[in-house]
């Protein structure tokens, strides 16, 4: 009688083992590649190898009916390598990008937020921030009737916003007057009646004034470089973030800390902010940022990690056993059983 060990099922899982783990070596090589360098393709494919074999001596005892016990700890010892290498691979490749922008917007948030917190420390003449806002509207409606094509110069309406202005400074504005009565001889007017009232609302040092134009400049300037930068395709973010982050970042705690040198300790506190990003592709920032933002990418990264290493063994653990138990023949080939016979 020739009794067949080789099955269509030890087929199948053959392929399914090999199939997971290929592309559990793959991910685990360049998962490990920030740490071992060159090296790691030797060590992915030596874990993947001792992977194949513990599953094969797993579907041995399983048919048998032996104990797994040990085994399957062995295969989780090196398992639980590739799995950490592989997570680190997937979420880095898909979610790269996505840290980056949301870092870039941080840091736009941040300069915004340095802006409003150092003008709300300065010291204003007019100490109302609605007030304030109320008359730089009022500046540009100014600047908009001595500019009028139809009827340059100072007018009755130009008269009445002044009027308004002097109302709100608590103080009247010294008259000035054209220095020609062309285009540009209005629009010089107009400058140095907002610089007039710039300077009689706020009440600043040499050095606030500096650096509320610096803060304000740097605004104006992350802002648009960071859209821009955004705006681009993802390989571009990818090359480009990293250099956009340290600058901005670096500017940013310039500035902050030249505000918390001329406000003073007491008026304003600032803590220097340090970008993580340049951990991107480390297995340790990997699996920080999934816990921290864990949402679904975050558990389908997971979920793949555990089908590519755990699949097979579970699919290997979960099956009956064989009922030729006790055949300890090669799962390869077939082994032929002899017939005797005894007569009476």
């Amino acid at each position: 009688m020739e009794k067949q060990l080789f099955t269509v099922t030890d087929l199948f899982l053959a392929l399914l083992a090999v199939l997971l783990i290929s592309v559990s070596f793959y991910q685990t090589w360049l998962g490990l590649d920030q740490i071992f360098g060159g090296s790691s393709v030797i060590i992915a494919l030596v874990l993947s190898l001792i992977l194949l074999f513990l599953l094969w001596q797993l579907r041995l005892v399983r048919l048998r009916g032996g104990s797994t016990t040990g085994l399957g700890w062995i295969y989780f010892f090196f398992a639980a390598f590739c799995f950490v290498a592989n997570f680190n691979a997937l979420y880095t490749r898909f979610m790269r990008t996505d840290i980056f922008t949301t870092e870039l917007r941080e840091i736009n948030q941040k300069f915004n937020d340095l802006e409003t917190d150092v003008e709300a420390k300065l010291n204003y003449s007019v100490t109302d921030p609605r007030t304030r806002q109320e008359i730089v509207g009022e500046i540009n409606g100014l600047r908009m009737q001595i500019t009028d094509p139809k009827n340059q110069g100072k007018g009755e309406q130009s008269n009445i916003i002044i009027a308004r202005i002097e109302k709100k400074l608590g103080g009247k504005l010294t008259p000035l007057t054209p220095i020609s009565n062309t285009p540009q001889g209005y629009a010089d007017l107009a400058d140095r009646y907002e610089q007039q009232i710039i300077q009689k609302i706020e009440n600043l040092s040499p050095d606030e004034k500096k650096l509320k134009l610096d803060i304000n400049n740097a605004v104006l300037k992350w802002n648009k470089d960071i859209q821009s930068l955004l705006l681009l395709s993802q390989s571009e973010i990818d090359d480009m973030a990293q250099g956009q982050i340290d600058k901005s970042l670096t500017e940013y705690n310039k500035l902050g800390n030249r505000a918390h040198t001329i406000l003073g300790a007491d008026k304003f506190k600032f803590s220097s902010s340090l970008s993580k990003t340049q951990e991107v592709g480390k297995i340790g920032y990997a699996f920080d940022h999934a816990l921290k933002n864990f949402g679904m990418f975050a558990f389908v990264v997971l979920a793949g990690c555990v089908l590519l290493d755990f699949g097979i063994l579970i699919i290997i653990l979960l099956m009956p056993t064989d009922p030729r138990n006790g055949n300890t023949g090669s799962v390869i080939g077939t082994k032929r059983v002899g017939k005797t016979l005894i007569t009476k």
